[in-house]
Parts: C-alpha cells; structure tokens; sequence
C-alpha cells in the first residue's frame, strides 16, 4: 500500500481515501479505493473542490480511527490561503461520515463555493483488481435520486438491490448533474471574519443482503470514540511484557486492528458471531484458513474468537458435493464471499472450499479451545461437525487412500489449496511446478495434529474410545509415513511437498517450522529442522523466508517464493519452543518484532525477503494487506512462544 491511500475499517465496512480525503474511483493498483461493504463498492467518487480547484493538501491524510487532513487553495508564499480547510473522515458498520470545517484566515467577511462530487457505482472487489477480468452484467440498471438532504445511488440486476444515500447537514444548495452519472454537492458558504463553517456529510450502504438496520454514526469524533472503547474492551486483561516495550507496542496494535477486523457471521442455529476477517483491503470477509489461525494465536488470551469462529465455520461446513466451489461433505469452507459476482456464480466464491488444510485445522482449534477453557460443551454441540471433518480427511481429503491430505489445481480457483496459494508458490527448488495431486508437508502436519486432538475429545467429552484408538492409530501411521516419504537426507530437511507420482517437491521451504509447531516430526528431525530455518538463507534478520535464498527459484517480491510472512514466522517460532529450540524462537520473534517497530508497531500480511544486514529496515511487499489478522495476532503468539524475553 502507497502514502497515497489511506485505509479506515470497520467491522465488514473499509474505506480508502486519498492523501486530500478524496475517492478517486480510478481502477487496478494495489489499494482499490472507495467505500466498501460486503464486497461491493458503494462510494466510488468523493472529490472536493474549492471555488472551482482542487485544494492542496497542507497536511495530508493521517491517524488511524479517524482520517484527519488539513487543505489550502492553491497559492503562493505571497498569497497566504483565504481560507484553511479541516476535514475528518471514518467509517460505521455500512457507513461513512465526514466532518468538514472551513475556517477563515481573513479580518473581513467572505465567501466560499464548496463542491463535492460524488458517485456510487456499485462495482463488485474482483471487477477491481488488477488480472484485467471483465464480467458482464445484463440488465443491470443504475439511478439516481435527489433528496431533501442530498443524493440516493441505486443499483439493480435481476433480483440484486443495492443502495447508497448521501445526505449533509446543511443539505446543499443544488445537486447538479455532471454528465458522469456522479452527482454535485453544492454550497456557497458564508464565513465571518476569521470565523467557521461545518459541514457534515453522512453516507449510508444498503448493500444486498445486508439485513441489520443500521444507523450512520453522528460524526467522526462518535466512531473514534466507539472504536476506542471497542479496542480497549478487546484488550482488557492482557499483560503486555514490561521487560520488552516493543513487543508489548506490537501486541498492542495487533490487539486494536483486531477489533476492528470482527465481522458478523453466523452459527449453526443463525445466531450472530463475530470473526477475525481475513485482511483489508482486499479479503474483509471470512477465510477459513485465516479465522482459524488468528483465533489459535490468540486463544492464550482472548477465547470468544475461538468459539465463535468455531460456530462460523460448523454453519458452513459442507454437506454434499459441488465441483465449481471444490465442496464435499464435511470440508471446511476457504472463503465466503457476498458480492454480486459471487450471488450470479461469475466467480467460485460464494462459498468456495479451495482449501486442504482449514478442516485439519477447524478441528485443532476445537480440541485446543477445549483444552484452554475446558468448555466440552462446545464440543458435543460440534461432535457431529467434527466428526463429518474428520470423515472428509480420511475419505475425500485422501488419508486413507493416498496416506495424506491431497489437492488438485481448481481451474476456476485456485492452482494451489495449502496456505501458499500463489501459482507457482509449490515447486521444487529450480521453480519446476509438481504435477498431478499434490501432498503439501504444512497440512499433513494439521492432519496429525487435528487426529490427536480429535481423539482426544472422543476419549474425554464424546465416550467412545474406539473411534479415540482409530484416530489415534491414524495419528501415528501419518508420522511414521511423513518422515519416510518427504525427509530428504542430503539436505536434513523434509520436501516441501510430494507430486502425484509421490516424488518429492525439494525446495526448502518454510513450511518445515509448521511440522514443528504441529509436533509431527521427532526430537532429532525437529531440532535439525529448527536449527536450519535460522541459517542466513532462511532468515533474512526480519524472519524467516517463505523459501531459502540461493535455490532457483527464490524471488525476495515473490508472494510466496521467498518473503517474509509474519503468521508463518509466528507458526515457526511457537514450533521453535516446542522441541526447545529457545534461542531460536527468541532470534525468530526479535526479528519480526524489529519490523513492526519500524513500521509502527504494525506487522503487514507479508515483507519481502531482502536481508537485514543490507536493508536496515524492512522492505514493503508491494500488495501486502496492511491490516491483517494472522499479522496482527502474530505478535500475541510470539508472546506465548518466548515471554517478555
């Protein structure tokens, strides 16, 4: 993400504005900007203008809660401005508000003409990025309204209603057409000698499907305001170390971003939860892989994510088969989208379950809640979505007829189902693709995890030992299998993956700390395997790489091929602890905490992997998520895996 845009959320509502306050509506890029709620857009222009120009900004863009920039007209250092302009901006649940200060600098009356053009096109997030896709939309109809207090955006195709009401206090003295379809605001203000004019203008979303009744929020100070007590009751009770004021800075702003990246999302019965969404801008919805994860880093700490994660991702399990969206019975969706593309079927990801490794993990964070909270209640109310995932990974998912979890490409979705999800993000170490299904180490890892915990529950909630012994016996068949297949003895190191040949995938790669934090390989593998993620090809001195500098095909702005990801090196550090690799886990979270203190104590989706010994700070990975949650937990999980040490 460049300077130029600036990101407000939350809940299911983000906005990106400009370094002036303003949406441009310009399309590709990194940042798509706008307001945006449930995957559609619904403010696409928002662009001031003073007497006719474009004013400058004096201070750009900054804070985070609230959108704060300071605007001048114009001029030169022998016309100081006339006028100074203070504009504030933040988002509600659906909404955005704008507070607008104008503010004299001259000894006698004057006035100003204020304009503000705005537009909602209502274009759908996969329209918006940058793959040059195009989708066709028949019978799509937009309108435009003018109210007492402003202007209401329509939109519909078929039986999708979308909606988007602009209204200002005082209400404009014309709404002009502009030959665009966007609209003009118009005010001439009157302003005393050095004195100041408000103006608050207040943007409503009413995106389809959305069924809560929702109110705007009376101005920017309000959501600050609510966001504050939100945040603070979100990080209540947890102890920060003293010993280490930069790691507690990090846990601090993971904390605040997680609050405000909760989502509403159902339960089995239609209850209303709250999860960590994925990360915005681009993935402010429910990801399986991404909840589950962000919940497990924060479960020492904070339990009702777990649980309502938990709750989330029963009520959209799967129950049958559909091959456009890679559903079979008991699978654990990837991704759940709301957008119009996906309610047409244009794009997979209504409920898409392009994933083999979020059933694994749904069912280590269920044996791991239990064990935090010792709540074996939830356990028998999800006995029969756990056991319908388990069944899927014995069955569907490939364990008993492969002996591991298996993916094959989606051409729809996606090449690659494990967390490194990137076309090409799995090959051997000269970059060569595998062919055929797909055996990824990290998820068999999940698997043997997700076996023992499981049987766990069997034996100690659900009272059936012989399904405990079954899954138990299944557990260590899988490790005996792993560490024969995917260890390769001339690097002391396990494949990244075997192809459909079962030939191993050899480049040396990350996810090797994943079987560490799952405990799958033994004392003297997992001591070898910990030892060499800390080498100076794995770890660049911000963490460690996605993939060794040195082979082929590393690339250190690859997404996958050789960054830096926060929640991977969070994974790696509490598998580090695990087999009492300490100084290890120590090097790995200083590092990752070193990042975030120079960017704000804030840890981005993912870094890339240039060394730290000839870039003195951290380099941006230029289409990172800056606010994401398995970032954001990241530090809450060091915490656990090394202390205030």
């Amino acid at each position: 993400m460049t300077d130029r845009h600036h990101l407000l959320v939350h809940g299911g509502t983000f906005a990106a504005v400009g370094d002036r306050g303003d949406i441009s509506g310009v399309r590709g890029g990194s940042v798509p900007d706008g307001l945006f709620v449930r995957d559609a857009r619904h403010l696409s222009r928002w662009q001031l203008t003073v007497d006719g120009a474009v004013p400058e900004a004096l201070s750009p863009v900054a804070g985070e809660d609230t959108a704060r920039c300071v605007l001048v007209p114009r001029g030169g250092r022998d016309e100081p401005p006339a006028y100074t302009l203070f504009r504030e901006q933040a988002v509600g649940d659906g909404s955005f508000v704008e507070s607008l200060r104008v503010t004299s600098n001259r000894p006698v009356p004057a006035s100003v003409r204020l304009a503000l053009t705005a537009d909602a096109d209502f274009a759908d997030q996969f329209e918006l990025r940058s793959d040059h896709r195009t989708y066709a939309k028949p019978g799509a109809v937009r309108s435009r309204d003018v109210l007492g207090h402003g202007v209401e955006f329509a939109y519909r195709r078929g039986t999708w209603r979308s909606c988007t009401a602009v209204t200002a206090e005082p209400a404009p003295d014309a709404v002009e057409e502009t030959g665009t379809g966007a609209r003009r605001l118009v005010w001439t203000l009157d302003l005393p000698p050095h004195g100041t004019v408000e103006l608050l203008l207040r943007v409503m979303a009413r995106p389809h499907g959305g069924k809560r009744a929702l109110r705007v929020p009376r101005s920017p100070a309000a959501v600050s305001e609510r966001l504050r007590a939100e945040e603070e009751a979100f990080a209540e009770g947890v102890a920060f170390p003293a010993g280490w004021p930069e790691l507690a800075a990090a846990c601090a702003r993971g904390l605040a971003d997680l609050a405000a990246l909760r989502i509403p999302a159902v339960g089995p019965d239609g209850e209303e939860v709250r999860v960590p969404a994925g990360g915005a801008p681009w993935f402010l919805t429910l990801l399986g892989r991404d909840a589950l994860l962000t919940s497990l880093f924060l479960l020492p700490y904070r339990t009702r994510p777990a649980a309502d994660t938990l709750l989330a991702l029963a009520a959209a399990q799967a129950t049958d088969t559909g091959a456009d969206a890679v559903a079979q019975p008991g699978k654990i969706v990837h991704e759940v989208r709301h957008g119009e593309l996906a309610h047409f079927g244009q794009v997979p990801y209504g409920r898409y379950y392009g994933s083999v490794d979020a059933t694994p993990l749904f069912l280590v964070l269920l044996g791991a809640y239990v064990e935090r909270t010792g709540d074996t209640g939830l356990a028998r109310r999800l006995e029969p979505h756990a056991r319908a995932a388990v069944g899927w990974m014995l069955d569907h998912g490939g364990l008993t007829s492969r002996g591991y979890l298996v993916y094959r490409a989606d051409r729809g979705g996606l090449a690659n189902q494990n967390w490194k999800d990137s076309p090409g993000a799995i090959c051997s170490a000269d970059g060569t693709r595998p062919h055929g299904a797909v055996m990824a180490a990290g998820a068999q890892g999940y698997a043997y995890d997700a076996l023992r915990r499981t049987a766990h529950l069997a034996r100690a909630v659900w009272g059936d030992p012989v399904y405990a012994d079954l899954l138990e016996q299944a557990a260590g068949d899988l490790r005996d299998r792993f560490q024969r297949d995917f260890w390769m003895p001339e690097h002391s190191f396990p494949a990244l993956a075997l192809d459909g040949a079962g030939r191993r995938v050899d480049a040396l790669a990350s996810d090797a700390g994943h079987l560490l934090w799952s405990g799958l390989l033994d004392k003297e593998y997992g001591e070898l395997v910990g030892r060499r993620l800390l080498e100076p090809d794995f770890f660049s001195g911000w963490g460690v790489r996605t993939l060794a500098a040195g082979q082929p095909a590393y690339h250190p702005l690859s997404y996958h091929r050789g960054s830096v990801w926060p929640h991977d090196n969070a994974l790696i550090a509490l598998g580090l602890a695990r087999y009492g690799l300490h100084d290890e886990a120590r090097a790995v979270a200083h590092g990752l905490v070193g990042a975030a203190a120079a960017t704000g104590h804030r840890l981005p989706e993912v870094l890339a992997g240039y060394g730290r010994d000839s870039h003195p700070e951290p380099v941006p990975y230029p289409y990172a998520c800056v606010r994401e949650s398995r970032s954001a937990a990241a530090p809450l999980a060091l915490l656990t895996a090394v202390g205030g040490a």
